[in-house]
């Protein structure tokens, strides 16, 4: 028998240390059947592969539902299919309402280019900045950087005097406000 089978025959067994011998032997194999599951996924997939391996690994190694594995194969396939159900259990989630499944995402990034606007949706996109800037000044102000100033993320951050993150939660809501205010315009 193999290290790998012996290992697992003795988690089968209740063997509490046999757990730790089998993750430094097997990872490099589920790390590459993990890669090869998430880059068959959609892109935009949040899961790095090696959460999905050590979420698959915990679900494989509990040790009240230590299966009995009879080869390295087994065990490998059940690893691949513990990976898939992780996997399923993520998209079902992300499709609920409670996680934002029945929205749409969209790139605001180049939706209303200053330059190639006709005149209405010039005015549009002013009046929406407007209402914004009455609401949000901090936010409106980071649109402007970012829109008219051609600034990136960071360096509208840097000219504002915050951090990164709070520059792209503040740019996350202003897309996500301008988008609604130019949808009602319409």
């Amino acid at each position: 028998m193999s290290d790998v089978t012996q290992i697992l025959y003795a988690i089968e067994q209740g063997d509490a240390r046999a757990s730790e011998q089998l993750l430094p032997l097997v990872y490099d194999e589920l790390r590459k059947l993990a890669s090869a599951r998430i880059a068959r996924e959609n892109p935009g997939q949040t899961l790095q592969a090696t959460a999905l391996v050590h979420e698959a690994y915990l679900r494989l190694v509990d040790g009240e539902q230590a299966q009995g594995w009879n080869s390295r194969g087994h065990f490998f396939g059940a690893a691949a299919e513990a990976m898939r159900r992780i996997l399923i259990d993520r998209a079902r989630k992300k499709l609920r309402p409670k996680h934002g499944g029945d929205r749409r995402r969209l790139d605001l990034v180049g939706a209303f280019p200053a330059s190639e606007a006709m005149p209405d949706e010039l005015l549009a996109i002013d009046e929406a900045l407007e209402e914004l800037e009455r609401q949000h000044p901090r936010k409106a102000h980071l649109v402007k950087l970012r829109h008219y100033a051609g600034c990136s993320l960071q360096q509208a951050a840097d000219a504002m005097g915050i951090s990164p993150a709070t520059a792209k939660r503040h740019w996350s809501f202003a897309r996500a406000f301008l988008y609604s205010a130019l949808l009602e315009e319409q």
